[in-house]
């Protein structure tokens, strides 16, 4: 079957590749070929479900959340930006809400609005979505005529095309079909592939994880398998990342870890080092899961975490539960409680422990003390019967709790990969391959990613734009 366009991939960026295409005037015959049953899979679980779609920065507040080559991002950005989305979300009849952060969310918080009104937008606009055609060979033939791209999907079917899209994602969560088959298919027709690694990921401290005494350091391949000549030929893996440092997220927790898990702490400061020294430090909120440290400024620092670990490095992060007040001060504060309760008649029959409880119940969340005093033990000194509270020890603890991070969260539950197709290889203003004339690559198969508040997606849905209407273009000139 004959298309003018096939976009492998119905993600964010294909499906939005899909409607800049079919928009075009005269309308391009557009495919869409999905692996899944159903486009958007991996739509659905973004913001748990609630889908954090993009953010409503300006450019130059937007550009400072993207992790690598930022300027390459600035012309789809400006061809579709974040206010373009609401618009569009509000004309096919989605009712939108922006929240804290200029973080803008589908009005009934249910992601799968986001995905319907996708299809419904591109399919409305003239483009084909087949699901359940999962790719498993391109290829590019060349002749007097001009060149053609053959697509053969498992199931037997094949199509062919002036034009070819790459909207496959990235390697994150592989069980939403994203397995890495674009870096292979890239590579084949010439690309290079950055280095990937999984980004916005939970971060494992050391003792949060019932190890068997190491953490995996498997390595992700993807193979590229291509038809030529009527027969089916190998090429060779693209390695993707040396997974040194990988935890597997359903490793059970410790003790420490149960302790910890289900809590969140709100308006805190984080620090992250690495090799000794201080590279990254945010406000906001970070949660304890059972995968790690979590949460958005947990998401943030983990891109750098990742990144020196896999390179071998050492890491570390501090937490600052009181970052408003300085330490002298906060010593003063603790110091005024803990006179107020050793005071309070109630306290006569409390042992220290029990008292120290009640201290600490002033100064963080009351379910968080279990798991705080497992980790900084230093806060009750000196032998059994003669303990007392090391005030310095309990500042400390409090200004700059540290955790010795072992690991992290894989491809299996990370938000985005980090690394791709190089995009020096690519047009920014069209977003065409700079060695594959006809191929266009876009969303998170490309080497792009941002940090965790819509900025991944508003990018997957400005290139996948941008791509589909200069494919178009060029398609309609052949």
């Amino acid at each position: 079957m004959f298309y003018d366009i096939v976009i492998i991939g119905g993600g964010a960026a294909g499906l939005m590749a899909a409607y800049g295409a079919a928009m075009s005037d005269p309308t391009p015959a557009v495919m869409v070929l999905e692996k899944m049953p159903r486009p958007g899979r991996k739509i659905m679980i973004t913001g748990k479900g609630r889908c954090n779609f993009t953010n409503l920065k300006d450019w130059n507040e937007f550009s400072q959340h993207i992790r690598s080559k930022t300027n390459f991002l600035k012309p789809a950005f400006y061809n579709l930006n974040s206010q373009n989305m609401i618009d569009f979300f509000n004309d096919f009849g989605m009712e939108t809400v922006v929240e804290r952060g200029d973080r803008a969310f589908p009005a009934s918080y249910h992601a799968s609005e986001v995905v319907d009104t996708l299809l419904k937008a591109a399919t409305k606009a003239g483009a084909a979505v087949r699901t359940d055609s999962e790719v498993k060979s391109v290829v590019c033939n060349e002749s007097s005529e001009g060149q053609v791209f053959m697509v053969a999907c498992k199931d037997g079917r094949s199509y062919s095309c002036r034009c070819l899209i790459i909207a496959t994602g990235g390697l994150s969560y592989p069980g939403t079909g994203s397995t890495g088959d674009g870096y292979g298919w890239a590579k084949y027709f010439g690309h290079t592939i950055k280095e990937c690694f999984p980004s916005l990921t939970a971060l494992v401290p050391k003792g949060y994880k019932m190890l068997d005494g190491s953490v995996s350091e498997s390595v992700g391949t993807v193979a590229a398998r291509v038809l030529s000549g009527g027969a089916e030929k190998r090429f060779e893996p693209v390695s993707t990342s040396g997974l040194k440092g990988h935890i597997r997220r359903d490793t059970p927790l410790s003790e420490i870890g149960k302790s910890l898990c289900g809590i969140q702490l709100k308006n805190v400061g984080i620090c992250l080092y690495t090799n000794g020294n201080k590279v990254q430090d945010e406000m906001g909120d970070i949660d304890f899961t059972d995968g790690g440290i979590e949460g958005p400024i947990g998401f943030t620092v983990s891109r750098n975490c990742v990144k020196a670990i896999i390179n071998g490095g050492k890491a570390y992060i501090t937490v600052d539960m009181k970052p408003g007040v300085e330490p002298n001060e906060l010593k003063g504060r603790i110091k005024g409680i803990w006179n107020d309760v050793q005071k309070d008649p109630r306290s006569r029959k409390m042992s220290l422990k029990e008292m120290l409880k009640i201290l600490l119940g002033k100064l963080m969340p009351w379910d968080l003390i279990p798991g705080f005093t497992k980790c900084n033990p230093a806060i009750l000194n000196g032998r059994r019967g003669n303990e007392h509270i090391d005030m310095d020890a309990l500042v400390n603890a409090l200004k700059e709790w540290k955790f010795d991070i072992e690991g992290y969260v894989g491809y299996e539950r990370c938000v985005v990969t980090a690394g791709g197709v190089s995009t020096d290889e690519v047009v920014a203003k069209t977003m065409e391959s700079r060695v594959r004339k006809g191929l266009y690559l876009c969303g998170e198969v490309l080497d792009i990613d941002s940090d965790t508040g819509g900025y991944n997606l508003q990018t997957a849905f400005s290139t996948g734009y941008l791509a589909g209407q200069n494919a178009a273009k060029a398609a309609l000139q052949e």
